[in-house]
């Protein structure tokens, strides 16, 4: 069996940070499928989709490293072609994959005690996005 179904998240851009977890879960439960894989995508080349503990100073240190790593107020190829000034987010998107997929066991999400599922926003806009959640299995 296959099941499919979305939300969508307001961001801020700039390296925001939400985390979706809980709309993940209701999508899961809302399956009713037991034993499977689930899916998390966000379409978008400036987003990505990931894990961490979900915590202030994970989240302060995570959105820092992004900044060290690629900055924000380098030149960029793609600037200058586009002139829309997210060279640096569509760089940092590149690096981090745009979904993450974990199994469903006997009915239970397997995930870490402090893992949760987050939406990164590299974007230097605020946007909605749209998630998508697929599940498969019985």
């Amino acid at each position: 069996m296959v099941f499919s179904n979305n939300f969508s998240v307001k961001t801020k851009g700039y390296n925001d940070i939400v985390n979706i977890t809980d709309s993940v879960m209701d999508v899961v439960k809302s399956s009713l499928i037991s034993n499977g894989n689930v899916l998390v995508f966000c379409p978008g080349s400036t987003c990505g989709i990931t894990t961490t503990e979900f915590e202030s100073g994970a989240v302060q240190d995570l959105r820092e490293f992004y900044e060290r790593l690629i900055p924000e107020d380098e030149e960029y190829k793609h600037n200058l072609r586009w002139d829309d000034g997210n060279g640096f987010s569509h760089l940092r998107a590149a690096i981090m994959k745009s979904f993450f997929s974990f199994p469903v066991i006997n009915g239970t999400a397997i995930l870490g005690t402090w893992q949760q599922i987050i939406l990164v926003d590299f974007d230097n806009r605020s946007r909605s996005r749209n998630i998508v959640v697929q599940i498969v299995g019985e």
